[in-house]
């Protein structure tokens, strides 16, 4: 069964840094699979600095929607994975057309289906192979005064919880520091 990390912490706290720095220590071949969708000049810019830092010897997929495909299709060549990042799968569903009039039933479980999916995809493969995930830790502030942010908000605190349960280890990273709580 392949193994699941997960590292979580708050916005620009390190841990795309920390997970990087994992996988060049824990895998020689390594997969990326990027999850952002590019809508603005802001985006545009950390996805440039998240290219910056990889080297060109890493492949990368590119999957907004569907991830569990990029996770089999890299698990073909690859034997470790950097998931960047899991919040932002998860915003990709909640933004998307096809869930704009679902209740928050139905986003709960679509979003439980879509962490599900992921799950099995890792643990599907040999012993040998790794996935690590990053997350964003986004239920630590104040509650958000829209009905998008506190969906989004609560979503990704249950999905966070479902991977956390499936991974080998987890760590949270405060200020570029990572602690290993699991």
């Amino acid at each position: 069964m392949g193994k699941i990390i997960l590292i979580t912490g708050g916005a620009r706290c390190g841990k795309s840094s920390f997970a990087e720095d994992y996988v060049k220590t824990h895998g020689q071949n390594i997969a990326y699979i990027a999850t952002s969708q590019i809508y603005d000049d802001e985006m545009a810019y950390r996805v440039k600095l998240h290219q910056q830092r990889r080297p060109s010897s890493w492949q990368t997929f590119e999957a907004p929607f569907h991830a569990e495909k990029a996770i089999h299709e890299a698990f073909c060549h690859h034997d470790i994975i950097l998931f960047d990042c899991l919040t932002l799968y998860l915003s990709n569903y909640l933004c998307s057309e096809q869930t704009q009039a679902y209740s928050m039933e139905q986003l709960s479980a679509g979003a439980k289906d879509m962490m599900s999916s992921l799950i099995e995809a890792v643990q599907a493969q040999n012993t040998d192979k790794t996935c690590v995930f990053v997350t964003n830790e986004v239920g630590s502030g104040i509650v958000p005064e829209n009905t998008l942010a506190r969906k989004y908000r609560d979503l990704a605190g249950l999905c966070n919880q479902q991977i956390a349960k499936a991974s080998a280890e987890v760590y949270f990273v405060v200020s570029g520091i990572p602690v290993k709580i699991k």
